[in-house]
C-alpha cells in the first residue's frame, strides 16, 4: 500500500476542473505504467495548478519511476512546502531518496489518510495478497510465553495500539476478558466496532492513548505491524511499562533492520533491530521472553524479513 500512488486523492481538487482531468489522465497513465507519460501530464497539471500539493507529489512519484531522481526530489520539496501537517508523505519519499534525514515517526496525518483510503480493502488485500499473518504469529508466541512461565494463555485486560479493522482481536478472542483498541484512522476504528470485539475503542494516537490511562492497568499490550510506521520506539516502550501491570505482556511485530537501531526503507516502512529491542526492553523494565525472526507479510512475492518479539513488565 505504500507504492506509487498517483491515484490517491483522486476524489480531491485542484480547484481547475482542467487540471483535474489532466491528473487524473496522469494518474491512468500511470496505472498503465506508462509513467512517462504520466509526468507529462502531471506538468500540464501543475502548469495550470501550481500551489497544489497531490500534483507535485504525483510528479514526483512518475519522475522517480522513470529514473530521474534528482527531479524527483525537486517535486517531492515542493509537495512537502505546500503540505503543513505531512498527509502526502513526502517527507518520507525524501527521506527515502537520501534527501533529507528520516523522521523518528511517519506523521499521524500521513498514517490517518493512508488507511482511511485503505479501509474499505484492508483485510482482503492485506490477508489475500500479501498474506499477511502478524495476528496468528502473534498469538502464538504469546501462547507460548505464557505456557513457559506456567501461567495460563488468558488476560484480563488487553490493549490493542494501532488496531486496524480488528485482525489481532479476532486471533485473541476469546483469550482476552477486555480488549480496548486505539487506532489514527476513523474508519478503521469504525470497522473494529462493526465486529463487536473491543470493549472500548479510541480513534487518535496511540502515545495519547496510553498516557491518558492513569494506573498499571492493563496485563496485555499489542501491536500488530503497526511500528512499522515508528522509527524511533522510546517513547512507546515507556508508556507501554507504565500501563502494564508487574508479569504483564507487551507484544508485537517489526520490520527487521541489521544494524541500526532503526532507519526508514525505500518502501517507507520503518526497520528496527534486535539490538535495539533488546536495549529499550532493558531500559525500561521489560524481560525479553522471546524476539524471533518471522515475516508478517509478503511484497513482491518474497518474505519480508520480521520480528516477532515479547517482553515481560518486571
Amino acid at each position: 500500500m505504500n507504492g506509487y500512488s498517483a491515484a490517491r486523492g483522486a476524489d480531491a481538487s485542484s480547484g481547475d476542473l482542467i487540471a483535474d482531468r489532466r491528473y487524473a489522465w496522469g494518474a491512468a497513465s500511470a496505472r498503465d505504467g506508462d509513467h512517462a507519460a504520466a509526468a507529462d501530464l502531471f506538468r500540464q497539471t501543475l502548469d495550470l495548478a501550481p500551489a497544489w500539493a497531490p500534483g507535485w507529489l504525483a510528479l514526483g512519484e512518475a519522475l522517480e519511476k522513470t529514473g530521474d531522481p534528482a527531479g524527483a526530489i525537486d517535486a517531492f520539496r515542493r509537495a512537502a512546502a505546500l503540505d503543513a501537517d505531512g498527509a502526502l508523505g513526502a517527507r518520507l519519499r525524501l527521506a527515502a531518496l537520501g534527501a533529507a534525514s528520516a523522521p523518528a515517526t511517519a506523521a499521524p496525518a500521513y498514517v490517518r489518510a493512508l488507511f482511511d483510503q485503505y479501509a474499505a480493502r484492508f483485510d482482503d488485500h492485506l490477508v489475500g495478497a500479501l498474506a499477511y499473518r502478524g495476528p496468528d504469529l502473534l498469538r502464538d508466541a504469546l501462547r507460548r510465553t505464557r505456557e513457559a512461565r506456567g501461567r495460563a494463555f488468558r488476560f484480563d485486560r488487553g490493549a490493542d495500539l494501532g488496531c486496524g479493522t480488528g485482525l489481532m482481536a479476532k486471533a485473541l478472542r476469546p483469550r482476552v476478558d477486555s480488549m480496548h483498541g486505539v487506532d489514527l484512522s476513523p474508519k478503521m476504528i469504525e470497522a473494529a466496532r462493526a465486529t463487536g470485539l473491543y470493549n472500548h475503542l479510541s480513534t487518535g494516537d496511540l502515545l495519547a492513548f496510553l498516557a491518558d490511562e492513569t494506573t498499571a492497568g492493563f496485563d496485555l499490550v499489542v501491536a500488530a505491524d503497526v511500528f512499522v510506521y515508528v522509527g524511533d520506539l522510546d517513547a512507546i516502550f515507556a508508556q507501554c511499562a507504565r500501563v502494564l501491570e508487574t508479569g504483564g505482556l507487551f507484544a508485537f511485530s517489526a520490520q527487521r533492520g541489521a544494524e541500526a537501531d532503526w532507519a526508514l526503507g525505500a518502501d517507507l516502512r520503518y526497520f528496527h533491530s534486535p539490538g535495539y529491542v533488546r536495549r529499550l526492553a532493558k531500559q525500561h523494565g521489560f524481560d525479553v521472553a522471546l524476539i524471533e525472526d518471522a515475516s508478517t507479510r509478503r511484497d513482491a512475492g518474497a518474505d519480508v524479513p520480521g520480528l516477532v518479539c515479547v517482553l515481560a513488565r518486571l
